[in-house]
């Protein structure tokens, strides 16, 4: 049987100009990736560190709540930002405005999300069916963009019978992308079975001049060295097996040689630590107490599966409205319990159902853009959720 690659074998990731020598990128999730999450990550390891998703028509109205969240800390360099987008001149105006105004250094184009109100209305896993429409933003993005890397993420398409990401993958390479990031699932599974990985190995074939990323069952260091030696791929998203684990972008640092922040003992008290540095950052990013811990309220599963934490402590954590609040809850553990091992392991984060995917009226009739489809797509741009 062969072995996993060694670290030396593995070469840093270069997006445009960004060389990012440990080659791991942070997947954006909504609710999850802003500032404090990512200074976080940042602080245990190495890697590219991108926003959640931002909203192109919020961006270009100067949404207050979208405003913030595009909004780095001065310690995140370089700074990511993923946009959604389907109307192509608003797209290309968000992104003018990104680099006019000296906003980011690497723009992430959404394309992947299998949210049902981001698919009933054209967008996101939904949006690479059409491919003239897809063409069009992803040209017009990059055009705009000029020095700043455009990079595109998407899953493999809508349904087994509607695959899209062979010809996707290879029109955003025509259009001058930096790199395409495949979730190895379609928009149908949502985060359920298995990932495929092969679809990521057909996709580094048939894109060969730019950077192909994996992403998808990425739950340890192991996990990742894996997916490149079996699928070929020059990087890794990570999403959803960060979640509770900041330090885990350490562990994939490390995996690959790269100098890391703190070694991982993961004992309880270290994943306490962790825990309140999160809490800590969310309050300054909130530049509010109360808002910052009732934030962390649904971190708190995720940190501490696994652990010998009751169950009433676990739901007082749950109600924290003050870091006082979090230090007394914390002291009442026993923190020098070891790292549980199997029972902190493995996914993390709802996996949901295999479903039939929303979608507007008619649009698997025809890979073109018609009078309809263009109705829902402007009703898609009317969105001002900020993110």
């Amino acid at each position: 049987m062969p072995s996993t690659p060694s670290a030396t074998s593995v070469a840093p990731l270069r997006i445009g100009p960004i060389t990012v020598d440990a080659p791991v990128v942070l997947a954006p999730m909504a609710g999850i990736t802003n500032t404090a999450f990512r200074r976080l990550c940042r602080e245990y390891g190495a890697g590219l560190y991108v926003s959640e998703m931002i909203t192109s028509r919020a961006l270009v109205e100067r949404n207050e709540t979208t405003m913030r969240l595009i909004t780095h800390h001065e310690s995140e360099t370089p700074r990511s930002i993923q946009l959604y987008g389907v109307d192509p001149a608003t797209v290309e105006a968000a992104v003018r405005i990104l680099v006019e105004e000296d906003r980011a250094d690497h723009i992430d184009m959404n394309f992947g999300c299998p949210v049902p109100k981001v698919t009933r209305k054209g967008g996101g896993a939904a949006l690479p069916w059409k491919l003239g429409l897809f063409r069009e933003i992803v040209t017009r993005a990059v055009a705009a963009a000029g020095r700043v890397p455009v990079t595109v993420k998407m899953r493999k398409g809508i349904d087994d019978d509607h695959l899209t990401y062979l010809e996707a993958g290879r029109i955003a390479e025509d259009a001058g992308v930096a790199a395409v990031a495949l979730h190895a699932r379609t928009a149908a599974q949502f985060y359920s079975g298995e990932a495929d990985w092969e679809a990521i190995a057909r996709l580094k074939d048939h894109v060969t001049s730019i950077p192909v990323l994996g992403n998808g069952d990425i739950w340890a260091a192991e996990d990742a060295t894996r997916m490149m030696f079996e699928t070929g791929c020059d990087g890794v998203v990570v999403g959803r097996g960060c979640l509770g684990r900041p330090w885990l972008f350490g562990e994939l640092a490390r995996a690959f040689e790269v100098d890391a922040g703190p070694t991982v003992d993961a004992t309880l008290g270290f994943v306490a630590r962790a825990f309140r540095r999160h809490a800590e950052l969310l309050v300054e990013f909130f530049d509010d107490e109360g808002r910052g811990c009732r934030d962390i309220r649904k971190h708190v599963a995720w940190y501490f599966k696994g652990y010998p934490v009751g169950g009433d402590l676990r739901a007082r954590l749950a109600t924290v409205s003050s870091i006082a609040e979090i230090d007394a809850l914390l002291a009442e553990m026993d923190l020098d319990a070891p790292y549980p091992g199997s029972a902190a392991e493995g996914q993390r984060g709802r996996a949901g159902s295999p479903k039939r995917p929303a979608l507007p009226d008619r649009w698997l009739e025809s890979q073109e853009i018609d009078g309809v489809d263009s109705c829902a797509l402007a009703d898609a741009e009317l969105d001002h959720s900020g993110g």
